[in-house]
């Protein structure tokens, strides 16, 4: 974009953009030449480029769904040996959001560990560690918790997997674990989308939020309301999507059907986005939303786990017991439409 500059005039940025301009306007269209250009930052591009006759008709390149994922996929294997078991479209289906560079990552990490493994083929369980690293980090044994820490971090993890269990509209729980993963992590909780999902209604937010804050009510609900510092990471997530309903969604009907969410900024600016000019009251209004949303948020999460206590405890002992906890080795866990469907599939 052309802004100026510090003394009046354009710096260097304009002028390669005026060159530029000059340049695209010098091609005769009849001698059958074609320009491309890619960017990821659309929206920061001059008017002037994207103008009829120069940059005029745009692709977009988005994220691959899951038959492109598969046949993304289909690409990177041909270079490693697959186990005859390995469907690519379940692995396509557990990588949402991935993109090509992603997929091949996932592909060269699970010929690693196969290749550790002493294997001759690439398996599934392989591509279920690789993604496990990816999203997860590595594992990391050497950290060694004391057992009070280990017993927190297990009621943790397994608040975070019971309530994702309950409420709909939720990723059902793949796998948790105590296991130290990544730079901060000191246990995790897997979910697996079934599906590509493009459109959330507020009650899938509202309760994705009361996921992430099962944690932290476990904790207070089995230490008499203490609370640790590992449910950082959770308050922060949860905190930007009640924001994100407020401002940008209009997803509160005391702020109104009105977004409060900055503009788009243009690239290496160096400025800082803030939320739109807003009265103190309005933004007032705004912090008590979004306070009430995680309040609700977290009461919800908290009364899942009054109800089903048993379960919370004994997830907690086979966490303790074996540090990781599949859906399949604790039925608990399965989400509610995942067992209403295994209760069919047994009556048939």
């Amino acid at each position: 974009m052309r802004t100026p500059g510090a003394f009046g005039g354009y710096d260097e940025k304009e002028q390669t953009l005026n060159h530029l301009l000059a340049e695209l306007d010098g091609f005769d269209p009849s001698t059958g030449v074609i320009l491309l250009a890619a960017t990821n930052r659309p929206e920061v591009l001059d008017p002037a480029l994207l103008r009829p006759g120069r940059f005029d008709r745009q692709v977009l390149v988005d994220r691959p769904d899951r038959t492109g994922r598969r046949e993304i996929l289909k690409v990177h294997v041909a270079k490693v040996q697959l186990a005859p078991n390995v469907d690519l479209d379940q692995i396509a289906g557990l990588t949402p959001g991935f993109t090509g560079a992603a997929l091949a990552n996932l592909v060269n990490e699970a010929a690693i560990v196969a290749t550790r493994r002493k294997g001759d083929a690439v398996t599934l369980d392989d591509f279920t560690v690789a993604i496990e690293r990816i999203i997860a980090g590595l594992e990391k044994k050497s950290r060694v918790l004391g057992p009070e820490e280990r017993r927190r971090v297990a009621y943790h993890e397994m608040g975070h997997a019971l309530v994702a269990a309950t409420l709909s509209g939720v990723d059902p729980v793949h796998k948790v674990s105590i296991i130290p993963r990544g730079v901060g992590a000191l246990g995790y909780t897997i979910q697996r989308p079934t599906e590509d999902r493009f459109l959330l209604a507020r009650r899938d937010l509202e309760n994705r939020i009361s996921v992430l804050m099962g944690g932290r009510a476990a904790e207070a609900l089995i230490f008499d309301g203490e609370v640790s510092t590992g449910a950082s990471d959770d308050l922060q997530r949860a905190t930007e999507i009640a924001t994100e309903m407020v401002t940008r969604y209009g997803m509160n009907d005391t702020v109104g059907p009105r977004t409060y969410a900055p503009p788009p900024q243009p690239f290496l600016t160096g400025t800082t986005a803030n939320r739109v000019e807003a009265s103190d009251a309005t933004e007032r209004e705004i912090d008590l939303a979004v306070r009430d949303i995680m309040e609700k948020a977290s009461d919800r999460a908290t009364e899942v786990l009054r109800t089903r206590r048993g379960d919370l405890d004994e997830g907690a002992r086979l966490l303790l017991a074996q540090e990781t906890v599949t859906a399949e080795q604790f039925p608990a866990i399965q989400s509610v439409a995942r067992k209403e469907k295994s209760a069919a599939n047994a009556y048939t």
